[in-house]
């Protein structure tokens, strides 16, 4: 009957697989034989030490710790110090001693316990990095020159750790760096069989503004993505979205997306002197911070702000302006260390309150509302530091294309750092109004009466090719800075036709030059246009974003 003990031992034996056993030493006639017993995936391989005259040495084994009943599996020369069991069973926890004798009598070492184990498997090792107080499931990150990340793979326990790279040193699973510019690490798991992991870590440097135009940058940022309804509500989870966490934009980078535009509505966010927030500036800056912690590119912009920036008009313009360059001067100075993968975009479809829709502006109106940009940029310029080269979005009125003739861009004391931004919902029968019975569209149209077909391919690519000529041609990069058609299932159940207009538009984008991002509401009921659960970020409609993705290609 096995004891407690024994019990206990077997337990032991049974976790620790391979891992090496403490000596058990045995005295005796003036000697003393101490044991180990480490199984490996073809023996239990058993080392002993002596110390003392021993005339003989024999190797007992059994399968719990009580020496009744043990057996003998070899006689070994009394000058042995090591023994190789390869008759050991794989996976059975055995129990060894070493008798020996001396010219008083015989006597034992102590019981040394080890299972021989099947071939050594690495253990699968998880990439973990904190940055700001946040852990994330990543190799890759970015920091702020000075800033600490903690690098902290896992498993948590079971094996040792080694590193080298980006500063780190030691055996600590966690790593606390402070890179001074950008570096890999890499940190060596062995388990207790011996097997070996290697994961890398890879940490790149905020701050820096790299020598790339904006026509350059705009290359790297297709397709995009819209976190609507967050940070452009009153309150972040006022409209019904949960808050923004990194997991929704993990999950955005993951499906294939590469720029971000984050809607931000800043004016219920401030006292009566217009000074924002600080607890609302740090929330924004957290959710910037999670969309450059996968690589994305964000733009933030002054979101809904058409209660007092729609006063287009001479008279209001000073106020409007003096206004405007004080929130822009307050983000500005905010973000001003942040690196070129942050753009900042002035507006957000602006022009006169309550225009009859397709009546062309009137020339005072447009007047206003270039200048906003001037003031914009003028604003986030004399905040200097990375500011004084960070790239800035500017608008057409009410962000369409057919007015774009009437846009002056501002001055700007750097060349090549400004984007023009449009928006597409054509034909809108299709993209925005529920109550429409339209749901088909292009090609591939089987009934025209259920099609409003005047916005057709030929459409698009021609309102794409004005942009073009416009701005790409002429340098300055441009931003569809949303786009998209609510799902109507009532009439198409599978969202076919609206996977054929997000196929056509978003390609035809990236042919003219154009960066397209989708507009995500957060939302996936019918007549919605949400992409990703906003908690989760697992996609309500796979295909329709593999038909963006891939047509971004």
């Amino acid at each position: 009957m096995r004891t407690l003990l024994s019990t206990l031992l077997l337990a032991l034996g049974a976790s620790a697989g391979s891992a090496a056993q403490a000596q058990n030493c045995g005295s005796g006639g003036g000697a003393t034989v101490c044991l180990t017993a480490n199984g490996t995936a073809s023996n239990v391989q058993l080392n002993w030490t002596i110390s003392g005259a021993v005339k003989s040495l024999e190797v007992y084994r059994d399968t719990d710790a009580d020496p009744n009943g043990r057996s003998r599996i070899a006689i070994v020369d009394k000058a042995a110090t090591s023994y190789a069991d390869a008759s050991a069973n794989t996976g059975t926890p055995y129990w060894y001693w070493v008798k020996f004798t001396t010219a008083a009598g015989s006597y034992s070492s102590g019981a040394s316990s080890a299972t021989r184990g099947a071939s050594c498997t690495p253990t699968a090792v998880t990439p973990w990095i904190k940055v700001d107080g946040n852990w994330n499931q990543t190799a890759n990150a970015t920091v702020s020159a000075g800033d600490s990340a903690v690098l902290g793979p896992q498993p948590v326990s079971g094996g040792m750790w080694t590193w080298n790279g980006c500063g780190t040193a030691g055996g600590a699973r966690e790593q606390t760096i402070r890179p001074t510019a950008a570096c890999a690490a890499t940190a060596t798991y062995t388990n207790a069989c011996g097997a070996k992991t290697l994961q890398s870590f890879s940490i790149g440097l905020a701050g820096a503004m790299r020598n790339m135009t904006s026509l350059q940058i705009s290359k790297e940022m297709s397709p995009g993505w819209n976190l609507g309804n967050s940070l452009d509500a009153p309150t972040e989870t006022g409209w019904g979205n949960p808050l923004v966490n990194q997991a929704l934009l993990n999950a955005v980078r993951a499906a294939g997306f590469k720029s971000v535009r984050i809607p931000v509505t800043w004016t219920t966010h401030v006292d009566a002197s217009d000074n924002i927030d600080p607890v609302y500036m740090a929330r924004v800056t957290e959710v910037v911070k999670y969309v450059r912690n996968t690589g994305m590119y964000a733009v933030i912009n002054l979101h809904h702000e058409g209660h007092w920036l729609n006063n287009v008009f001479y008279a209001s313009q000073a106020a409007n302006n003096a206004r405007l360059a004080k929130l822009w001067t307050q983000i500005a100075n905010n973000f001003k260390n942040h690196d070129d993968y942050l753009l900042f975009a002035g507006l957000n479809e602006v022009g006169k309150e309550n225009a009859p829709w397709g009546v062309p502006p009137q020339q005072e109106w447009v007047d206003v509302q270039n200048g906003y940009h001037q003031a914009f940029v003028n604003a986030v310029r004399a905040t200097g530091g990375n500011n004084a080269k960070r790239h800035l979005v500017v608008q057409g009125y009410f962000t369409g294309i057919d007015p774009i003739n009437q846009t002056v861009l501002p001055t700007d004391t750097i060349a090549n750092r400004l984007f023009f931004e449009f928006h597409f919902y054509d034909p809108w029968t299709l993209a925005l109004n529920a109550e429409s019975p339209i749901w088909q569209w292009g090609a591939k149209t089987t009934d025209p009466s259920k099609a409003d077909n005047w916005a057709d391919e030929a459409y698009v690519d021609a309102q794409f090719q004005k942009v073009k000529s416009r701005f790409v041609d002429a340098g300055v990069a441009v931003i569809m800075g949303e786009y998209g058609v609510i799902l109507k299932s009532e009439y198409d159940p599978a969202g076919f036709y609206r996977n054929e207009w997000a196929k056509y538009v978003t390609n035809s984008a990236v042919r003219h030059g154009i960066v397209p991002m989708w507009w995500d509401n957060g939302y996936q009921d019918n007549h919605q246009f949400g992409l990703f659960n906003r908690t989760t970020g697992a996609q309500y409609f796979p295909d329709l974003v593999k038909a963006i993705v891939d047509s971004a290609k």
